[in-house]
């Protein structure tokens, strides 16, 4: 029997196990920032406003978890807001809405070109698209562009 050596692209590159969970503690702690600004940047297009009723029906959660976020957000830089009052983004925070669009929509057509059907294709960029590096996502940038050539 031969020993074959596997092409050097499909070795492995070691990953330390802690910095591999190290990364996906910080992809986690930056998902739901990064949701709300998302998802009230879309209200805001939407309906010319964002309230915290309309980003607790979205989100299936209490009027008191999204105003515990929306605190968060506040002193983060990227919300801001009035007793009563409708949410605004920031410019740090439209800046990073639009980044998070941008990578969610990516996502959704890697998966679609993929053969991926659209509603799953929906459901996993919504949570792929907070875990995947910018290596990655240029990857999907790459193949996009070839496959709709």
């Amino acid at each position: 029997m031969t020993s074959e050596k596997a092409p050097a692209s499909s070795k492995k590159t070691p990953v330390r196990r802690a910095d591999a969970f190290d990364y996906v503690r910080l992809a986690h702690q930056n998902e739901t920032a990064e949701d709300y600004v998302e998802l009230i940047a879309e209200l805001i297009a939407a309906k010319g406003e964002a309230r915290v009723v309309d980003l607790a029906e979205n989100f299936g959660v209490s009027h008191a978890t999204v105003n515990k976020i929306i605190g968060r957000l506040n002193r983060e830089g990227f919300v801001t807001n009035r007793p009563y009052r409708s949410l605004f983004l920031t410019e740090q925070g439209q800046v990073l809405a639009q980044k998070c669009q941008e990578r969610h929509d990516l996502v959704f057509r890697f998966l679609l070109a993929l053969g991926v059907d659209e509603k799953t294709a929906q459901l996993d960029s919504e949570g792929v698209e907070h875990h995947v590096s910018e290596k990655t996502l240029s990857a999907f940038r790459k193949f996009l562009k070839k496959s709709s050539v």
